[in-house]
């Protein structure tokens, strides 16, 4: 029986959550959980599930890390805010079930330097693929990973036809519905990017052996290449159940909490090598992510800056990018603090913003 904490428990990742515990009552004892502001669903969650430990914010959640015994904490809180949260949950002994990419991207090497070996699983679907295959062979046997792209709404587009896309258009995800910044970072590709980053940073990897592939299917999660050849792939439908799960109790398998495929009927999966004239998100991150220290942090903040722009109507697609790399190619590295990173957030963000006012 594993005692677990959600955080974000009214989001997507946190609902979900919560169904695979609610299906597994003999593996799982919900004690604890946090959400950003809707007080209504959280205590409707507590009542539900009998849980007397609730917090609202991403400061609440940290207390509620630190005063609250787990096995595992699911930070499924959305943006840079649920650093403070991760940061508190690897001061304890408690499991840290990654769902909340950005904590990780922006805190770097403080999240790293506070993690012990194996106590950060991943919950994105891409990573979790990855931590699944990697089992099938030593770290010195791996020789690159690849993380799969749906190639978002605008697949096979040229560059000089996006200039005009809609904010609507870019919503218009063929796969996942993941709210308005992260389904606009999927047709940017800069999600993508961000996934890049964090595959480096959870699994040490550089980034001359992380690629992006193109996989419109959204089948294959992503692959491992090992030194002999062999490519390991992890292939499921779409479900996000399976990596929570994963994350709730790794290495442990839940039966039923996904689909397989039907091997029963005809199907064809694609691959096609990611276009980075026309998206050159991943490339930017990557070199972002060579810089490291506060550079990430800039690089999600502009991003988000942009975006709401973009939705706004004050700028273009093909803008986004423009404004994080103009914003990244201003910023000076600051200190690798908490502190650090907070105000290398405002500091993007303000910077952002005066060039998009100036557009």
């Amino acid at each position: 029986m594993r005692k677990v904490i959600v955080l974000g428990s009214t989001g997507s990742i946190g609902v979900q959550a919560l169904e695979v515990i609610a299906e597994n009552p003999e593996r799982f004892e919900l004690v604890g959980l946090a959400a950003g502001t809707n007080a209504q669903k959280l205590a409707e969650q507590a009542a539900a599930f009998g849980v007397e430990h609730t917090a609202l914010g991403a400061e609440g959640a940290s207390d509620l890390v630190r005063g609250v015994t787990a096995d595992v904490v699911l930070n499924g809180i959305t943006g840079s805010v649920g650093l403070g949260p991760t940061l508190a949950t690897l001061e304890t002994d408690a499991t840290l079930a990654l769902a909340n990419k950005e904590s990780l991207i922006v805190g770097g090497d403080l999240v790293k330097a506070l993690a012990s070996p194996g106590q950060i699983v991943p919950v994105d679907s891409e990573h979790s693929a990855i931590a699944q295959a990697l089992l099938a062979g030593t770290a010195a046997e791996v020789r690159r990973l690849i993380v799969t792209a749906s190639g978002g709404p605008f697949r096979g587009r040229s560059r000089d036809s996006l200039a005009n896309v809609t904010p609507r258009e870019a919503l218009a995800h063929p796969t996942w519905d993941m709210g308005l910044v992260i389904t606009t970072n999927s047709a940017t590709l800069v999600n993508k990017g961000l996934e890049v980053i964090e595959a480096h940073l959870l699994f040490d990897v550089p980034y001359d052996r992380i690629d992006v592939t193109v996989h419109p299917q959204s089948i294959v999660h992503s692959m491992v290449e090992f030194v002999d050849g062999s490519t390991i792939a992890q292939a499921s439908p779409p479900n996000m159940k399976l990596p929570i799960s994963l994350g709730l109790d790794w290495p442990n398998r839940v039966e039923e909490v996904g689909t397989p495929l039907d091997w029963t009927v005809a199907s064809t999966w694609t691959f096609e090598p990611l276009d980075d004239d026309v998206f050159p998100a991943v490339q930017l991150a990557k070199t972002v992510g060579r810089l490291g220290g506060t550079f990430p942090a800039v690089f999600n903040a502009a991003n988000e800056q942009a975006v709401l722009a973009f939705h706004a109507g004050r700028i273009g697609f093909l803008d986004i990018l423009d404004t994080i790399e103009r914003v990244v190619e201003k910023h000076e590295a600051g200190e690798r603090s908490l502190e650090g990173v907070y105000e290398a957030e405002r500091w993007a963000r303000k910077t952002a913003d005066a060039l998009l006012d100036a557009h």
